[in-house]
């Protein structure tokens, strides 16, 4: 069993949050809020807002918002061949860093994927 799980780090984060929404209760709604317009469906559909969002969390290496925005994606309906097509340009303009944490990505996404099935 690998020693980095998305759940376990989504959970610990949202457990965080809602410590954030109690004590800064409207700097979280502001934050919310900026999300909910960011990410409404538009010009560019949800799971295409998703991916992007899932791209800048891996090319900013940052393990909760790769965990977060894969099992929205998952529950999106997103392929692999979306995700891995994503992941590749994150490679290609991130580098080898970049390519790490969409490895990660990957096994967020298989142990996201198993959970909901």
């Amino acid at each position: 069993m690998p020693s980095k799980s998305f759940a376990r780090i989504t959970g610990d984060v949202s457990t965080a949050l809602t410590a954030m929404r109690n004590e800064v209760p409207d700097a979280m709604k502001g934050f919310s809020a900026l999300a909910q317009a960011a990410l409404k469906p538009g010009a560019i559909d949800a799971i295409h807002k998703e991916l992007i969002a899932l791209a800048i969390g891996v090319s900013s290496r940052c393990d909760a918002c790769i965990g977060f925005h894969v099992k929205t994606l998952i529950r999106l309906g997103a392929t692999r061949e979306q995700l891995m097509e994503t992941l590749a340009v994150c490679a290609y303009m991130g580098g080898g860093p970049t390519l790490m944490y969409a490895a990660e990505a990957v096994r967020a996404y298989d142990e996201f994927n198993a959970a909901a099935a």
